[in-house]
């Protein structure tokens, strides 16, 4: 006759069993992949036209391990000639006070979601001979929005890069009265769950050495403002668990489009190429007004340059252009691809901004046309 078993002991193998089985399937579960920080680059055309301080700043990061995030805007990426996540909101012309006047931002960060802003604003608020204070009021605004998306939102603010703008004389001291203002600001604003961290993009950076126009950063200038940024944003990311995103940024590792797909039903036109331009104000203000047009291959296969033309109806004059070589003959301009940003793939796009003046009105160009090479 067998010998039974007793209950105890049937219930303790049996729970034995269990957990063994329980841990084998934990262990053979994939790990769930971590949210990504999602960091929003905020800011006028020093951050988005084209910025490339933030290409320099995203590759960085992913050169040093950094890879689980995701730079958000609803801006797309314009140019800089490698490949990185261009999101942002860096909108040329624009100023702090009209974006919190506006009511602006809110709509940026409900479709966006971000853990992190990195801000470098105010230039036009200066420019405009605004007074700190008043910016200073602006910039509480905008962080009482960004704790409204986010209550645990971390904020870069920066000390905006010197200006020596020709047409401002003045520009250069106002930012150094402004910049002055910001820690206060920020120490009386800040706290523990959503802190302000003030980064000093001002000390050591040259007009004339790193910016092409006393406002806007060249090379140099670019490489300086992504080097003072790196060590804070570090620490920000590594103090961020980060909150569930509804979707992923569309763009997360290249600046370039993709190329578009030909209907199934359609037949596939001859390779040519062929490409568009398309022109904007970027932001206007007494006498001047900054300009940007966008290069798109339109054609089915790739072009190796451009060369933009059109007519100022108006008398515009331009004063300088970056991202491409110009010429000006009266009423008539030429611009053609810099050697870095010439050649585009099928649905590619660049970006090319001007500053130029106006009088009395300033009406789009006529003729405005684009010749692949």
């Amino acid at each position: 006759m067998p010998r039974r078993v007793p209950w105890a002991a049937l219930v303790a193998a049996v729970a034995a069993f269990a957990a063994a089985t329980a841990f084998a399937v934990i262990q053979s579960a994939p790990a769930a992949t971590a949210a990504a920080v999602r960091i929003m680059p905020l800011g006028d055309s020093i951050t988005g036209s084209p910025g490339c301080w933030r290409a320099l700043l995203w590759n960085r990061l992913q050169s040093n391990g950094i890879t689980n995030i995701d730079f958000v805007g609803t801006l797309p990426p314009q140019g800089c000639g490698v490949a990185h996540d261009g999101d942002n909101e860096g909108h040329g012309g624009f100023l702090a006070t009209n974006i919190a006047n506006q009511n602006q931002l809110p709509g940026w960060l409900s479709a966006t979601r971000p853990d992190i802003v990195v801000m470098h604003l105010g230039t036009n608020d200066v420019w405009s001979n605004i007074a700190p204070a008043t910016i200073l009021t602006a910039f509480s605004k905008l962080v009482d929005q960004m704790r409204a998306s986010n209550a645990s939102m971390k904020v870069l603010v920066a000390k905006i890069i010197p200006m020596a703008p020709s047409q401002c004389p003045d520009c250069g001291q106002r930012v150094i009265n402004f910049n002055n203002a910001i820690p206060a600001w920020a120490q009386g604003k800040s706290t523990a769950q959503s802190p302000i961290t003030v980064v000093d993009q001002w000390t050591g950076f040259s007009t004339s050495a790193d910016t092409y126009d006393g406002v806007h950063p060249n090379a140099s200038g670019d490489q300086k403002m992504s080097d003072k940024w790196y060590p804070p944003l570090v620490s920000a990311i590594n103090g961020t668990s980060p909150s569930p995103s509804p979707s992923p940024s569309p763009s997360t590792t290249a600046s370039v489009s993709p190329s578009p797909s030909p209907s199934p039903s359609a037949s596939t036109p001859a390779p040519n190429k062929r490409c568009s331009a398309t022109y904007r104000i970027a932001g206007q203000w007494g006498g001047g007004y900054q300009g940007e047009i966008t290069v798109t291959n339109t054609g089915t296969v790739p072009i190796d340059g451009w060369i933009i033309t059109w007519s100022f109806p108006n008398g515009q004059v331009i004063s300088q252009l970056w991202n491409g070589t110009w010429t000006q003959s009266g009423a008539n301009v030429t611009v053609n691809h810099m050697s870095w940003n010439g050649k585009l793939n099928p649905g590619q796009s660049i970006t090319f901004g001007f500053i130029a003046s106006w009088n009395g009105t300033n009406a789009p160009p006529s003729n405005l046309t684009c010749t692949p090479r």
